[in-house]
């Protein structure tokens, strides 16, 4: 594989696949994209024209050059040359398998094939793979042009160094890639999502608090919280000079207590289903989806700047992707 050679094949372009086309194409990759989708070429581009007025401002010297991006008529015309393939098709196993068949008969068997699945282990991408050792999970989280988090999951069967060589390649596009140990049903933020959900639709359904409320619970409190510490950096603060150690010991007792119904989940009936939606139109529906994109980005765009002041957390990354692209901008002139 040609280490100049950079041309990324995205194979689904809704929501996760264009996010993923815009990050590539913004980093100043080459970008074929597949998706049979009567609309999908026009939804993509909007999701692009919001990459390019949000990601730049992240960033405090020149970005590289946009590269080119091309809608192909076929999986053949989008991996033939590609060193990487993104697969965001939808979640359906036996759609995968056969998206995996069409696209190793005409990929680079060195190229990397990442998954977005938010659930499937690599291992069960790879059943009946021609070169299953090319497959593994590069999982992301919207809107993925700004959102710098990616989940690397090898399969039992994913080729010795591929991780290192895609983690290589997810930093220079000034992404967070996350290592994860262990194949694991929807690897690691997700679950922490599941439960979240799972107690937000229990309190919808006791009338204790509307998704509103919910909302401003995490995005005035906890959410800033973990925006730039996470869970369990954010508890040993809370602990004091005494640490980790004394917060378990004064908390800790608390998860015996008969707080959560994490381990049930309510039935997702019409009628529940129609007061979630309702609360939620209440909440936002005076926006447009794309207006709502734009309030999110900027949100995000102005969280990040104000961690790189701060040269903490997300802010940190952003530092050094500053530093790696002035690095080559002056080693170019």
């Amino acid at each position: 594989m040609s280490a100049t050679n950079k041309t990324v094949a995205v194979i689904g372009g809704g929501v996760i696949g264009g996010g993923w086309a815009a990050r590539f194409l913004l980093n100043g990759w080459q970008v074929k994209v597949y998706d049979p989708a009567e609309n999908a070429e026009a939804a993509l581009n909007e999701m692009v024209a919001n990459a390019r007025r949000s990601l730049p401002r992240l960033s405090d010297v020149q970005v590289p050059a946009e590269g080119e991006l091309t809608f192909v008529a076929s999986v053949e015309e989008a991996v033939t040359d590609a060193t990487w393939i993104q697969e965001s098709v939808p979640e359906r196993l036996d759609i995968k398998h056969a998206v995996y068949r069409d696209i190793q008969q005409h990929a680079l068997t060195d190229a990397i094939l990442g998954s977005s699945t938010s659930g499937y282990k690599p291992t069960q991408l790879q059943e009946g793979a021609t070169h299953p050792g090319q497959i593994m999970v590069c999982h992301p989280f919207n809107p993925v042009y700004l959102l710098p988090l990616i989940e690397v999951v090898a399969g039992q069967q994913t080729e010795a160094g591929l991780v290192d060589r895609a983690c290589d390649i997810l930093s220079e596009l000034g992404m967070k890639p996350l290592k994860v140990r262990k194949e694991i049903d929807a690897h690691i933020a997700d679950r922490f999502l599941e439960a979240v959900w799972r107690e937000g639709l229990w309190m919808i359904k006791d009338g204790i608090a509307t998704t509103e409320e919910i909302d401003d619970a995490i995005r005035y409190g906890f959410g800033l919280r973990w925006g730039q510490m996470g869970l369990f950096e954010t508890y040993r603060v809370a602990g004091g000079e005494a640490g980790m150690a004394h917060f378990i010991a004064q908390f800790g007792p608390c998860l015996e207590w008969p707080w959560t119904k994490l381990m049930d989940v309510p039935e997702l009936t019409e009628e529940l289903i129609k007061t979630i939606a309702d609360q939620s139109d209440a909440q936002s529906g005076e926006y447009s989806i794309r207006e709502l994109e734009r309030i999110r980005d900027d949100n995000l765009v102005a969280m990040m700047r104000g961690l790189k002041e701060t040269n903490w957390g997300a802010g940190e990354l952003l530092n050094q992707h500053d530093k790696r692209l002035s690095a080559k901008q002056s080693a170019d002139n």
